[in-house]
């Protein structure tokens, strides 16, 4: 993935909400105005948030009504971007476990929810870099070879 360069201008957060046994993530479809592509849980960490994982909770209970996750498991790793006004901005992706019962509240951000395997995830999420971040998520709570993408 090719990052763009220049001073980082804006943090931003994504949640893979996952569970375990047999290993499932909850993905989120857009609505058409927004693309009505499959992504995580994301958005801008805010001046009010107090740290990354501040801004990924509220971002959860914005877009899911989630208030407790079981854990935030940090993914360590992060990618670059060039968002729609040009300016870099960079997002930090976390691992979101929730029982498998959880059914969200969903925002206007988002249209509908589904439960996937990771390998139906590497075919629906949109971005790439969306797909490595499972890949990532995979290899650290599967046991398992993350799937091709």
């Amino acid at each position: 993935m090719d990052e763009p360069a220049g001073p980082v201008v804006r943090e931003c957060v994504e949640g893979y909400l996952f569970a375990t046994e047999p290993l499932e993530l909850l993905i989120f479809r857009r609505p058409p105005t927004r693309g009505r592509v499959w992504v995580p849980v994301s958005g801008k960490v805010e001046p009010s948030d107090s740290d990354l994982e501040a801004a990924l909770r509220r971002e959860l209970t914005e877009e899911t009504g989630l208030l407790h996750p079981r854990r935030l498991v940090p993914l360590d790793w992060h990618v670059r971007f060039r968002a729609d006004n040009g300016e870099t901005w960079r997002l930090h992706a976390y691992a979101v476990e929730v029982e498998r019962t959880f059914v969200p509240i969903l925002s206007a951000e988002h249209e509908s929810s589904r439960w996937v395997t990771p390998e139906e995830a590497a075919t629906l999420l949109h971005y790439a870099d969306n797909r490595f971040a499972v890949e990532r998520l995979v290899a650290r709570f599967s046991g398992s070879p993350s799937p091709n993408v």
